[in-house]
């Protein structure tokens, strides 16, 4: 058996990196060698894809939501159209807009919508995922990337069908490749297209802008320099973010006519674009279609601004709340010299002494509580009806941040007294459904070991029933930090 110095340094593995022990000997592994437990999830050919029934690409998904809005945009003028005529009375029946009687059962209610049957899939399919992951270090990294680059599914039916396959489809292809080609995807996906109102945009001198009167929305531009690439602070100006938004004007989906081509697709609409020369951060971009936001988004993926900013958001994330400046200049470097390179960053902070030697201090969010849990319990949900409500009991919908900048990504932001109030209940909730409790300490030493403190084992000892105790260790220091 690994000594216990060697199993807490395996639980660090699996809870700083990873979504924590499913208790079926995955400390002993990674205390083995913990380093290299995390690394070897990242070695597994296309680890962070997913796809397959009953998942589906965003033209498809948009296609049938464009056509599902068709069909109740003519069910109401029909409805309105029988509306103006008299009730037609026949052998004394009812018309069949007349109201129901007392006493007569409403119809049942309606089944999902196409967006919330997407929505659903997609969801479950992550939480199979990382509910079932060795380790988890490449589902974190998904959700970690999902969350910097952010859609919200409260904006519209549009990003609430489009925001699984938008993760699917821009951000796991490329959480361990090039920077630059996940920056690229995702400011030419419709979600995000959609999300900040790019296909609202259109250059004042533009074909469109001219015979339209319609102008220009700089959301994209903005949240480009300000949160996906340079950051707050990187000595951009408004002329910066307004420069950028003419550049990538013409960058839109196709829409439901089909007139550019396949609906859903990315497209750059040339009536659309604002042409001529325009100058971004000192540098002029000559104009060249879609090529000239193309050159632009790829000068930002290599910003030395951009690096520090990636660092320090990663640091942030997997470390520590306030990031140490070294590690953050080692982590830019890295970045810079290749070329943005995700996954040779990634082993850059697996590797660094200060990941292995910070506390265990940063607070798991609501979906990185459910998922512990899970795994923990060895339960695999049914459907993600449950985990979507709890997530929302917790004040962390999935896939619907308050704002373009995301969850916050702080202890402050999660351990407040009515946070863990609802976690509280939450724990309570998910040990009362479960019949066949074992018995908590066996769950304890199976996956938390050496690391548990004497407070946590006597609290869970003492509990007057196993499923308390199963609360109470779900609330313990060890499951809600990481």
């Amino acid at each position: 058996m690994a000594a216990p110095d060697a199993l807490r340094q395996g639980f660090v593995a699996l809870t700083r990196f990873g979504y924590g022990s499913r208790g079926d000997g995955d400390i002993a592994a990674a205390a083995a060698d913990p380093r290299g437990f995390v690394k070897a999830e990242l070695n597994q050919p296309g680890v962070s894809l997913l796809d397959g029934a009953p998942l589906k690409a965003s033209p498809l998904l948009i296609q049938a939501l464009f056509d599902a809005q068709e069909r109740v945009k003519q069910e109401r003028k029909t409805t309105k159209d029988n509306a103006s005529e008299p009730p037609l009375v026949t052998n004394g029946a009812p018309p069949d807009n007349a109201k129901p009687r007392d006493g007569v059962k409403p119809a049942s209610a309606k089944p999902p919508s196409l967006e919330q049957q997407a929505f659903r899939a997609d969801a479950y399919a992550r939480l199979q995922r990382a509910i079932s992951a060795r380790c988890g270090i490449s589902e974190r990294l998904v959700a970690f990337w999902s969350n910097h680059f952010c859609v919200s599914a409260r904006k519209s039916q549009f990003v609430r069908i489009t925001a699984g396959a938008f993760e699917r489809e821009a951000i796991r292809p490329h959480v361990l490749g090039r920077f630059a080609d996940m920056l690229r995807a995702v400011e030419q996906h419709p979600a995000m297209l959609h999300y900040l109102d790019n296909q609202q945009s259109v250059g004042p001198t533009s074909k469109a802008g001219l015979n339209r009167k319609l102008g220009l929305n700089e959301n994209l531009g903005r949240e480009i320099l300000e949160l996906h690439t340079l950051g707050v602070g990187a000595g951009y100006t408004q002329g910066d973010v307004t420069a950028l938004a003419r550049i990538i004007t013409g960058w839109t989906y196709v829409g439901r006519e089909g007139r550019l081509g396949e609906p859903g697709r990315f497209i750059f609409n040339t009536n659309a674009h604002e042409p001529g020369e325009v100058t971004l951060l000192g540098k002029i971009y000559r104009d060249g279609g879609s090529e000239q936001g193309e050159a632009a988004l790829a000068d930002l993926a290599r910003h030395p601004a951009t690096a520090r900013h990636i660092a320090t958001k990663l640091i942030q994330h997997f470390v520590a709340d306030i990031p140490p400046p070294a590690l953050v200049q080692r982590l830019s470097k890295r970045f810079l010299e290749s070329g943005g390179d995700l996954r040779a960053v990634t082993l850059a902070l697996i590797e660094a002494d200060e990941a292995w030697a910070a506390r265990l201090d940063k607070m798991r969010n609501p979906y990185e509580f459910l998922i512990a849990a899970a795994r923990l319990t060895g339960r695999m949900p049914e459907n993600a009806d449950a985990t979507l409500n709890a997530l929302s009991l917790l004040g962390m919908p999935l896939w619907q941040p308050p704002g373009p900048n995301g969850w916050p990504d702080t202890v402050s932001a999660w351990a407040s007294a009515e946070g863990m109030k609802q976690r509280l209940d939450v724990a309570a909730l998910i040990a009362n459904r479960m019949r066949d409790v074992a018995n908590p300490l066996d769950v304890l030493d199976r996956a938390i070991g050496a690391a548990a403190s004497i407070e946590t084992r006597q609290a869970v000892s003492r509990a007057e029933s196993r499923q308390q105790g199963l609360a109470l260790l779900l609330m313990s220091p060890e499951m809600q930090r990481r």
